[in-house]
């Protein structure tokens, strides 16, 4: 023991110096990477959805059947949620790239404060080209079984869920694009 106290002393003061020389300050990994598509579980068959409705920004009620006909990403997310915030950009960059008559991101506010929040959220965000859609009673959540946020469905043309990403995503992506893309070309 008396010979491994001088290499333990050493190896202590070569730590504290490493951390001095870098400032004295502690770099801590981003806790939210975001996902890749290779973490979309696309199911084998589309799958039903329970229904649910929601609000716009202007407080009409809304639910998906609304949007029968068009492939939808639909992202449930809250002002709360930091991976939420670090994805929002993501997903109006591709509402930007591939928003059409045939596709929309649907980004669904989770948030218990309500549209004010949520609309406030967006504008800091600097995203302008998502509608503000609403669910101040989380009553989304329980409908598609999800355990946490930000959650995000591909849903078909016929309202079926083709799978989902549970945590942020690179949505501007090739690879989300061409998720989104067969989507779009599936009959």
């Amino acid at each position: 023991m008396k010979k491994l106290t001088p290499i333990l002393l050493l190896i202590a003061v070569a730590g504290f110096s490493l951390y001095w020389l870098q400032g004295g300050t502690r770099k801590v990994p981003d806790a939210t990477p975001a996902f890749t598509m290779a973490a979309f579980i696309k199911h084998l068959e589309p799958k039903d959805l329970a229904p649910f409705s929601f609000a716009d920004g202007t407080g009409e009620i809304k639910d998906l059947s609304q949007w029968k006909g068009r492939v939808v990403l639909l992202n449930l997310w809250a002002t709360w949620c930091a991976p939420c915030r670090k994805e929002m950009p993501e997903l109006a960059k591709l509402q930007k790239l591939l928003g059409s008559a045939d596709f929309e991101v649907v980004a669904l506010s989770e948030d218990l404060k309500g549209a004010e929040a949520s609309a406030a959220f967006l504008k800091e965000a600097g995203v302008d080209n998502l509608a503000l859609y609403v669910d101040p009673k989380a009553t989304a959540l329980a409908a598609i079984q999800s355990v946490g946020l930000p959650t995000t469905l591909l849903i078909d043309r016929n309202g079926r869920e083709v799978g989902r990403l549970l945590g942020p995503a690179e949505w501007a992506s090739e690879d989300a694009q061409k998720l989104v893309k067969a989507a779009l070309d599936a009959k």
